[in-house]
């Protein structure tokens, strides 16, 4: 399973805003935002905060790929 933030740099530019943005006003580590530019995980906590101040929903911000090669493992 791969994580994507895409939406969420989408967002941003829509907004008019930059990562530095979300860090100082919302308290959010640059080592959290640099997990997040190479599809790391990050907390809920994190997702929740950004997802209210973007006044969205967590599915507009992060998406999962899931890849279908353990199936059989379901």
């Amino acid at each position: 399973m791969s994580i994507s933030y895409n939406g969420l740099w989408k967002k941003l530019i829509d907004k008019n805003l930059q990562r530095k943005d979300l860090i100082e006003t919302l308290n959010i580590s640059s080592s959290t935002f640099a997990k997040m530019g190479k599809g790391e995980p990050v907390s809920l906590t994190v997702l929740e905060r950004i997802c209210e101040y973007l006044v969205c929903d967590i599915g507009d911000v992060v998406s999962f790929n899931i890849e279908n090669n353990n199936q059989e493992d379901m």
